[in-house]
């Protein structure tokens, strides 16, 4: 796999994966870990450290794109969000548990991208998702 950098526009501290661990025209699976230090931890919730719901929505769509552009499917494609069609929340995500994101392809056409997903915690279900990306 290539380094993530390669993979997306995106960096710190916008960057949400650190590693795609496998890819194909199908299904992506990625990694990310936030480490207690992770900038959006310090001011979102008072007394408990959780990963907001909106950078878990933006790490799936991150490995999907990255994931996509992984596959060599397209040369360095840019995508942009376009909707977030459905999001379900199950739980909250902590420092230091890795976050594994399944990513699976709906459509892939030249301009659009549609995706859906889930991101886990050791197997447990945190967030599923389906959403749509523009080819910018």
């Amino acid at each position: 796999m290539k380094a993530i950098e390669t993979l997306l526009p995106q960096r710190y501290p916008f960057l949400f994966v650190d590693e795609i661990i496998s890819a194909n025209r199908d299904e992506i699976i990625g990694k990310k870990t936030y480490d207690a230090t992770f900038l959006y931890f310090q001011e979102y919730f008072p007394g408990k450290k959780i990963v907001p719901h909106s950078i878990l929505i933006e790490s799936i769509v991150q490995c999907g794109g990255a994931g996509v552009n992984d596959t060599g499917l397209f040369t360095k494609a840019l995508w942009g969000l376009a909707s977030i069609e459905t999001a379900h929340f199950f739980d909250s995500v902590e420092p230091n548990i890795p976050v594994t994101m399944i990513v699976k392809n709906l459509r892939i056409t030249d301009k659009i991208l549609k995706q859906t997903g889930t991101a886990s915690c050791d197997g447990k279900k945190v967030l599923e998702a389906t959403w749509l990306c523009l080819k910018l």
